[in-house]
């Protein structure tokens, strides 16, 4: 995923009122969307380097983005929670389009025909995205999370309780009982990391129900994500798992 203009760069000043963060640009002061819920725990570090986008849209109140800041391992740490289901859609489609001379971590997408983003599934609830092949009526479904949170060489998630995340996988684990197959992809916006873990200290009922998926069948897939001023991209590297 290309940005429509190259990033630029600042200094993180504050996070406040959850959706809103001031930075230094040049001496002056200006505010930016933070597009993300959750606690941003590790990387809520003020005084570091950030990187913004500036929108072009006259009907935006805010014009900046936040989108990366800088850890103090020295390396950026994706904010933007937009940015994991973009750059997943960018991902499936670029496989399938290439089909079975794709090899690696992408590989098991290659076997599918068709994606659905925003599947629903019921009048509460729409999954990421539905895979199917023309000749099966078994569907894969993906779940995408955005990963932020890291200890010690070990990227986590949540950063915050998330019902919504407990419910998901409960739903995960219904549609395999189905028949059906199901995947997490965890999208590591760090490159400081080897490992990924659930994050019980911060949400042992997620940790639980995730563990519970895995021994069903569920995919986990921690997925480093490659960040630049001009760019963002899913590479291929896959964090071990610790569970």
């Amino acid at each position: 995923m290309k940005f429509a203009h190259k990033l630029n760069e600042g200094i993180f000043l504050k996070r406040y009122k959850r959706f809103f963060a001031d930075i230094d640009f040049g001496g002056e002061t200006i505010t930016a969307h933070l597009p993300n819920t959750g606690s941003l725990k590790s990387v809520n570090n003020p005084g570091q380097p950030c990187l913004f986008s500036k929108s072009d849209n006259p009907e935006r109140k805010l014009k900046f983005t936040l989108e990366m800041i800088k850890s103090p391992t020295d390396g950026w740490v994706g904010v933007n929670t937009s940015t994991p289901n973009s750059i997943v859609k960018e991902t499936i489609l670029d496989v399938i389009g290439k089909g079975k001379q794709i090899k690696g971590t992408f590989a098991e997408w290659a076997n599918y025909d068709e994606v659905k983003p925003e599947y629903k599934i019921s009048a509460q609830t729409r999954l990421d995205f539905m895979l199917k092949r023309k000749d099966s009526d078994q569907l894969h479904f993906i779940e995408v999370k955005n990963v932020t949170f890291a200890e010690n060489k070990v990227a986590k998630f949540p950063d915050a309780v998330t019902e919504r995340g407990q419910k998901h996988l409960r739903e995960l684990m219904d549609l395999m009982d189905q028949g059906h197959t199901a995947e997490l992809v965890f999208t590591i916006q760090r490159q400081d990391c080897s490992f990924f873990a659930p994050a019980d200290e911060i949400d042992p009922e997620y940790g639980q129900l995730l563990r519970e998926a895995y021994k069903k069948g569920l995919i986990i897939s921690p997925l480093v994500v490659e960040l630049s001023p001009r760019e963002v991209s899913l590479s291929e590297s896959r964090l071990a798992l610790k569970m």
